[in-house]
């Protein structure tokens, strides 16, 4: 039985700054049904409390602790491992990183940064990497859905290009982590087997979910979702929807 349902935000829930149709509707009716439901997303452009007051002037207001990004994770991961960050990210998401402990070990985080990745700062990246930093990526999407409508890459080609060049492979913090899908579902108390992920990245949300444990995981047809993608990953997803509100009875149909 379902009882916990983890969603996407970008291409699921909202696309620029336009919340799809029916989303709202069907966030609530996973509420009224008494369903825990967590966020998670592997936007690293904007920071967490940037991405909370985005969601409330689209009318979608949750709590903090609800709202799973790579960035905390990172941020947890510098403290626990006594790491100071090599920052390779978007400007807009250094107020994440505000506040950590100094220590002299080092980490390069590497998100999408945008106009922000030259060959300066990936050459620094680099360096401090051969110098014996650790590598974390806050995620490694190859593309997303930008403000404009169109697919833009993202980080993924970037920290390709460091893994090959420094022959190390990164420690991904975001989707598809399993730690990261685990967070999640310890804050609503519910074992993987009985959660279901939603999400628009065949890759990362839905296969990457299945790939964690969870029990299903539903690919929705909007956002940076492509035609057939759902044949290019496995494990396969348990099921492809139109969009959220189809997402939304597919898990109730299945609830009982």
């Amino acid at each position: 039985m379902i009882k916990g349902v983890l969603l996407d935000l970008s291409g699921v829930i909202y696309v620029g700054n336009q919340v799809l149709p029916g989303t709202l509707e069907a966030i609530a009716r996973l509420r009224d049904a008494g369903l825990p439901v967590r966020f998670l997303t592997n936007t690293t452009r904007t920071p967490k409390n940037g991405i909370l007051r985005r969601l409330r002037a689209m009318g979608l207001s949750i709590a903090e602790d609800e709202l799973f990004t790579p960035a905390e994770a990172a941020c947890n991961w510098l403290a626990a491992n006594k790491r100071s960050p090599h920052l390779l990210i978007h400007p807009d998401l250094g107020e994440d990183f505000q506040g950590l402990t100094t220590w002299d070990a080092k980490a390069v985080v590497i998100g999408d940064a945008g106009t922000g990745f030259t060959f300066d700062t990936l050459n620094a990246a680099f360096r401090s990497l051969m110098g014996g930093a650790e590598f974390l990526a806050l995620a490694t999407n190859r593309t997303f859905r930008d403000d404009d409508g169109e697919l833009s890459l993202d980080a993924g080609a970037f920290v390709a290009a460091l893994e090959f060049a420094t022959q190390r492979k990164a420690t991904v913090l975001g989707k598809p982590s399993t730690d990261f899908f685990s967070a999640a579902l310890a804050s609503m108390g519910c074992a993987a087997g009985d959660a279901v992920m939603v999400g628009d990245d065949a890759e990362m949300d839905v296969s990457g979910a299945l790939s964690a444990g969870l029990a299903d995981g539903v690919l929705v047809r909007t956002g940076k979702y492509l035609a057939g993608a759902e044949t290019s990953v496995d494990p396969a997803p348990s099921a492809v929807v139109d969009d959220l509100p189809a997402a939304v009875r597919w898990i109730m149909e299945r609830r009982g």
